[in-house]
């Protein structure tokens, strides 16, 4: 994927502390990281949107440049908030589109279990933020790692390691919130 993990976390602790050099280093290791996922995003999006993966790849990293004061601890960490960052900016363009939550002329869409861990997703953005948004209410670890998974393209070990959490655990709180996710947008 990226460079040396180890390498990756010595960059962001030392761009964490300042180091302005380390973020010009940082910058190319991360960015085709970060537009896979863009990519991925943008694919599940409706036709009509005005966002392409590269915006939304700029828009992410212009937020995550401001992070600078974050004391980052490594690559999983770092991906993590890029996909909460991520996530944010497609629902705040749903939202300026004028999407209702579950339809008000918006094409409704339902999410199942495939569609979660699905290359083709195409579920109501609006409407997975507000259920992953009441899954964070009740259980804030469970939304983590869907967000982390879902949007952040992380791996359960990575994820554990975000949390610092056992994989047992991760796979369990996937499991679970996937199964909570699936009954509230199929309402």
């Amino acid at each position: 994927m990226e460079s040396n993990p180890q390498h990756l976390t010595q960059l962001l602790v030392a761009w964490g502390n300042g180091d302005s050099e380390a973020l010009g280093q940082l910058t190319p290791l991360v960015y085709d990281h970060l537009h896979r996922l863009a990519r991925h995003y943008m694919a599940g999006e409706r036709g009509g949107n005005s966002m392409q993966a590269t915006a939304l790849v700029n828009e992410a990293y212009l937020r995550l440049v401001d992070c600078d004061s974050l004391p980052w601890r490594n690559r999983a960490q770092f991906f993590g908030v890029a996909a909460q960052l991520m996530r944010r900016i497609l629902v705040d363009l749903a939202r300026s589109r004028g999407n209702q939550k579950r339809g008000g002329g918006a094409h409704k869409t339902s999410l199942d279990e495939a569609l979660i861990v699905s290359h083709q997703r195409d579920p109501d953005l609006v409407a997975l933020d507000d259920a992953l948004n009441a899954l964070a209410l009740i259980d804030p670890r469970k939304a983590q790692v869907v967000e982390m998974r879902f949007f952040g393209g992380l791996d359960e070990r990575e994820i554990a390691e975000v949390l610092q959490v056992s994989i047992d655990t991760v796979q369990r709180d996937w499991k679970t919130a996937r199964l909570w996710l699936f009954n509230q947008l199929r309402t």
